[in-house]
């Protein structure tokens, strides 16, 4: 967890040079508090991600501190903002509380961000949560295809990253009705002519591998905004390379024998391949494309998170650090 927030324990001489503070599972589930569950078995599992072995027990433990934590930080946002609106004599607005979520391919981050929604919905003073994920926002196959960016899919140049930034100054400027593409998994392109229309929501939940990448310099020395430029928290979920290829894997091989076999999939050609034949082709795709996303571009954000749950010892062990 950051040091940056006020709710953690006071370091010790070791952690001093750390920017950050670490929490065992059992440390972290402690400060959910008296915060009720709100979720049911039938909720999350209509949340989690088809590989995701996510329990409730999780949600209570993890989740819940978390989405306490949220609900803290975008009240004390939302009174600033109603006391500076009073105190410049301005009219009534309403700017979104937005919320990154980022890690690697397979790490999870599609079902956090789902939990993450349906909680903070349920607390009074954010009914209206909405989530957007940075893959609507690739550029169309024919364009990647084009420019022999497919291999590169998921990489910062796959990505419009002005209409992005567009979308996102939009939403933190209070706009209604701001549309954002429409990206499906199972044609594996952006949906031509689909839009998803966002009206002024009180927390925005923008989740995708590259959400925390700093800004580059234009060629005239300059600054230019980047998506995280807009975040008022930031999540990177964080597991070992070799469990995220496990998973990987595991997800590859569940696909295989369920949206793969969709006669509109992409992927179509994959399910017809042997289990032996479809963990090496898994195995090559995870080396050559997310491995190498991850070790140059996604990775190397994490420390400009707020917070960094690492998933595999959520899930593998409980007592090694689950939150730093």
């Amino acid at each position: 967890m950051s040091a940056e927030l006020e709710i953690v324990k006071p370091p010790n001489e070791a952690e001093i040079a750390s920017p950050y503070r670490h929490f065992t599972r059992a440390e972290w589930a402690r400060l959910r508090a008296d915060t009720p569950l709100t979720l049911t078995l039938e909720d999350l599992t209509r949340l989690k991600s088809l590989d995701d072995p996510i329990s409730l027990e999780e949600v209570i433990e993890i989740y819940l501190p978390l989405s306490r934590l949220l609900a803290l930080y975008v009240a004390a946002t939302q009174g600033l903002f109603k006391a500076t609106q009073r105190f410049l004599g301005a009219e009534d607005g309403k700017v979104p509380y937005i919320i990154g979520v980022a890690g690697s391919v397979a790490v999870g981050k599609s079902t956090t961000a789902r939990i993450l929604k349906a909680l903070l919905s349920r607390w009074p003073n954010t009914p209206k949560v909405e989530l957007i994920t940075t893959d609507g926002f690739l550029l169309p196959n024919k364009t990647l295809e084009g420019s022999g960016l497919m291999d590169k899919k998921g990489f910062p140049e796959s990505y419009d990253n002005r209409a992005l930034l567009r979308f996102l100054a939009a939403v933190k400027a209070g706009r209604s009705n701001v549309e954002a593409p429409v990206y499906s998994h199972l044609t594996y392109d952006v949906v031509e002519g689909e839009k998803l229309v966002f009206d002024r929501p009180d927390i925005l939940i923008v989740e995708g591998v590259n959400v925390l990448l700093a800004p580059r310099r234009s060629r005239d020395g300059r600054e230019r905004p980047f998506v995280s430029d807009f975040f008022d928290f930031s999540v990177y979920l964080h597991a070992e390379e070799e469990v995220l290829e496990k998973w990987y894997v595991e997800r590859f091989q569940r696909l295989r024998q369920t949206a793969f076999r969709d006669p509109r999939s992409y992927f179509r050609i994959f399910a017809e391949l042997t289990e032996e034949e479809a963990e090496r082709v898994a195995k090559d795709i995870w080396e050559r494309i997310n491995l190498q996303n991850l070790r140059q571009n996604i990775a190397p954000t994490r420390p400009r998170a707020r917070s960094v749950p690492r998933n595999a010892t959520a899930r593998t062990s409980r007592s090694k650090p689950w939150c730093s």
